[in-house]
């Protein structure tokens, strides 16, 4: 008698060594599998697969997770020299948006990307999903007109 497997894929790529190395070849574009290839093919869109060891990178979605972690962090760093500058010299309104608004302005946009090539990192390390099934969405039925 046989015993029944269920089916499995031919290769699967391997998880990355531990989560500190998944999260460091993450920030710097690599694939948090192999460390060769690159994650963006351009500012934030993540490549279908890897093009060396071909991990399925495509299919790791971050969502809303990296806008997230950046506007925290980014807050974090500038929020209290705002106060301090506030408190110090209380300078007109004008000037804090002329100073602060383009200053968290540069910092997301420099930080968004290196933290979502560690966010993909993370999400590689908890493991890869098949793509997601298409799912049908019910026929309502008509409503009845009540003139």
């Amino acid at each position: 008698m046989n015993r029944w497997e269920p089916a499995r894929a031919a290769t699967t790529p391997a998880t990355p060594a531990s989560f500190w190395t998944a999260l460091g070849r993450g920030v710097r574009n690599r694939c948090p599998c192999c460390g060769e290839g690159r994650i963006f093919k351009g500012y934030l869109r993540v490549v279908d697969e890897c093009e060396v060891c071909h991990a399925p990178l495509g299919t790791l979605r971050a969502d809303d997770a990296p806008p997230y972690f950046t506007i925290f962090i980014v807050g974090h760093f500038l929020f209290p020299p705002v106060f301090w500058v506030e408190k110090a010299w209380m300078p007109p309104m004008w000037l804090h948006m002329v100073v602060w608004l383009p200053a968290f302005t540069i910092a997301c946009i420099l930080l968004l990307r290196p933290i979502k090539g560690a966010t993909v990192g993370w999400l590689a390390r908890l493991g890869f999903d098949e793509a997601p099934p298409a799912v049908a969405l019910p026929a309502t039925p008509p409503r009845p007109d009540h003139a």
